[in-house]
Formats: structure tokens, sequence, C-alpha cells
């Protein structure tokens, strides 16, 4: 494959431009600049053109400006922009009425529209402790929730986010996530790893640590999105409800990356059988307009007017991004997802029988990780070999984010053919296949 000339000198300026007036903080992959895009390909500012195999951390699901979504942002933005939470308006009852018909249990909903992933979690833990009268929650190792203060807490991803930022929120305690490719708790035999976790959890945690009925929520992602794209078993959820039915807690779904169609139903609950009591959305659901939401049982929704507000819930443009975002799913791209996503699943286990750098392919949808390994036998993580891949792909004109200890993600958006998966695939074989002759990207990406 042609290797791109990166950052080209446009991109060059600009970084140097971002460097003297952004926040350190932003942690960037690669000096990639953005210019345009259109459906799963994007351009920088010196012309050269990627496939987008991230899209944007699962949020463009739509692809990039997609026709109907730009032109329902454009007549909105004709009528008006805002006119703050303390009002009304049509699109933003259209939107908690859309999210009441395709919310992931059979109680009527109400939503709480944010601005942000993290704004979703806080206002669940809010509605949690307030409809419980409970304070403590449980939280899983490898979680990624956001960075404000109370998502932090439950964040366990990366100790790098949580350093500087002590005392946390008080009331969480972690457990182990059911990572059936790197378990650390000893199953019981003909036990399903889902199951032991969550036998740790009432033994170990309910019974030595947290007493039940201090405890206002379980917080989960069901599938594990910064953690590692991981995939938990089969019994896992099925028992997890049993557990929060017994004890009268409340089960929090963090569907921020993982629903909105990415894996072929429109939350990845849905493909474990059970029904979540709160869903916290983001990402995907606005096409990249930002957009969150908290979906709650009615029974849950609890809390008094006044209890809990933000200024730009419910933003106009916002719920008219989303509104035909969700149109768009429902009628193409959630099928889509759920048939290209097993294509491309099945070609990555063909390139992982050729490449021994890979531990395991999995996913559901266009949810997918590819693990790295040292080797396969001791399974140790090859951090630095899964950041060359990255590197060497990038320069080859793909986008990708690692995620995890030693995986990158899959995830374009829902838009993305087959011949575009077969594209980028060629793309990321021959990356692995360099980065396993010891070949290094052209140059240190790192910022």
């Amino acid at each position: 494959m042609e290797i791109l000339n990166l950052p080209g000198p446009k991109a060059k300026a600009l970084i140097e431009r971002d460097r003297a007036v952004i926040s350190p903080s932003y942690a960037r992959g690669y000096p990639f600049v953005m210019d345009h895009g259109k459906g799963t390909e994007v351009w920088d500012v010196d012309g050269n053109s990627f496939l987008d195999f991230a899209a944007g951390i699962a949020v463009t699901s739509t692809g990039h400006t997609h026709p109907q979504v730009v032109k329902a942002i454009q007549n909105q933005a004709e009528k008006f922009i805002h006119i703050s939470a303390d009002f009304y308006h049509e699109s933003w009852v259209a939107l908690g009425e859309q999210l009441d018909l395709i919310a992931p249990f059979k109680e009527d909903a109400v939503s709480f529209m944010t601005n942000s992933g993290t704004e979703s979690v806080e206002a669940a833990i809010k509605l949690s402790r307030y409809h419980t009268g409970a304070s403590q929650f449980i939280g899983f190792l490898g979680a990624f929730h956001g960075r404000t203060l109370g998502s932090l807490t439950f964040t366990a991803s990366k100790p790098l986010y949580h350093e500087g930022f002590f005392p946390l929120m008080n009331g969480v305690v972690h457990v182990p996530f059911p990572n059936p490719y790197r378990p650390i708790l000893a199953s019981r035999p003909g036990e399903d790893y889902g199951e032991t976790v969550v036998r740790y959890i009432e033994n170990q945690v309910l019974g030595q640590i947290l007493p039940h009925q201090e405890v206002a929520g379980i917080m989960i992602e069901p599938i594990q999105g910064e953690g590692g794209y991981i995939v938990p078993p089969p019994g896992f959820f099925p028992a997890l409800r049993k557990l929060c039915d017994k004890y009268d807690i409340l089960l929090i779904a963090d569907e921020v990356q993982s629903g909105m169609g990415r894996t072929g139903k429109w939350w990845a609950i849905q493909n474990f059988g059970v029904e979540p009591d709160i869903v916290c959305v983001g990402k995907g659901v606005a096409s990249g307009i930002p957009l969150g939401a908290i979906i709650a049982r009615k029974s849950v929704a609890t809390w008094p007017i006044g209890s809990h507000g933000n200024t730009y819930g419910g933003n106009p443009i916002a719920c008219a991004a989303a509104l035909e975002t969700i149109d768009l799913i429902k009628n193409q791209y959630m099928q889509n997802a759920a048939d290209v996503g097993q294509y491309a699943i099945d070609a990555l286990n063909e390139i992982a029988v050729r490449h021994p750098s890979v531990g395991q392919v999995r996913g559901i949808g266009l949810m997918i990780g590819v693990e790295f390994v040292m080797d396969r036998q001791s399974k140790e993580p090859a951090h630095d070999f899964r950041d060359t891949v990255v590197d060497l792909a990038f320069e080859r004109g793909l986008l990708t984010l690692g995620c995890g200890k030693s995986t990158i993600r899959v995830s374009p958006p829902l838009s993305v053919s087959k011949s575009e998966i077969d594209d980028g695939f060629k793309v990321f074989e021959e990356a692995i296949a360099l980065a396993e002759k010891g070949v290094k990207p052209v140059a240190d990406y790192s910022p």
C-alpha cells in the first residue's frame, strides 16, 4: 500500500496552532487533521483520504455528513437554535416518544436529555440515589463511564484518569468484568464465567462489604468499550438481573458506546435477554451532534420538579439530528450493522489464522475488538505492537483506535459496506504483517 506523507504541511501548521491554545489534557492518537467526510471516507486538510473505522469513537453512526441528517439540522436551524429546558418544543417531545418506543424494557419509559455520555451517567447516578434512597454502587474493573467526577469514580480502565483528582465520589465498589478470555476468578465445575462473577458479587461484595439495602445500583457496559471491547459470556446478564431483583438493586446499562444499533439491536443488552432499569445514551444517538440521554422505567423516574436539570437538554438541533438518526438506523443501518458486522468478524477470524500476533477476535455487530498478544499461550498483552499496527494503518489510509491494553476496535459507521470492509482490512492485514516483521512507522506520532 502507498505510504501517505503524514502529517502534511497544512496539518502540521494546524497542530502547532492547536498546541498554543487547546488544553494539553486531550489525548490525540496520531496527527490526523480532518477537513471533510462522506459516509465512511474522510479527508485531511492536505487532501489525503482515509477509511474511518473508528467513527469518532462510535459516534457517526449514519456515516459522515449523511444528507438526511444534514437536512434535518439545516431545517431546524432555520426555525430556532435554542429555547432552554424551561420551555417546550415539539422535536424534544418527539425524541422522547421515539426513545420510549425503542427502550429495552416493556414498561413505559421517560427520558432526560443530556449533552454527552458522561452527563448521562451523572444523571443515572442521581436518579438511582433518589429513587432507592440508597447511596452505594457496584461498578466493574476496566470500565469507562466518563471523566466528570461521578462518572470518573465508576471509570476503572486507566489509573491516569484518576491521578491528581482524588478524592473521588464516595460509594463505588469495583468487581471484575466477566472477561472469558482473561478470567481472574475461579469458576466452579460447569459454571459460566459470568455466573462466577455474579456469585462473587453476592458472596464477597454483598456478603462482606456492602449491605444490600445500601446499594442503589449496579452500573455496567453491556459490552465493555474502553476496557477492550469485551463481550461477557451468556450466563452473566441473566444471573446479574436475578441478583438485582433479589436485592431490589437497579440495573444501569451504560449503552453510550454499545447502543444505537451498533450490535445489530438497538441496545447491546438486548443480545443477552434481560431488561435494565436505566439506560445511559450518548455517542451514536445524533450522528455527531452532542446529545445524550437516560431512558428510565417510568416507575423509577420518581424525582420531583427541579431535582435535576440543564440548560441545553433537549436542544432542538440535537433532537432533529437524533430523530433522523433513529429513523435511518431503524430502516437501514441496524440490519446492516448485523450483516456487515458478521461479515467483518468472519474476515477478521480469517486474518487471525494467518497472524499469530492476533490473540482473539470478538464482538457483536459492528462493535468488534481485535486483541494482540505476545504469544497465544501466555496471552501477554502486546501493547506496543498494537500501537505500531494503529500507526502503520494510519500511514496507509485507515483510521483505527486502540482500547484496553492491546486491542484495536473496529467500529466504523453503521452504514459501512462490505466492499469498504474489504478495502479497510487489506490495509489492516498489511499493517499487522509489517508489524510482525518488525517494521516501524515512518515517524513517531505520539503527541
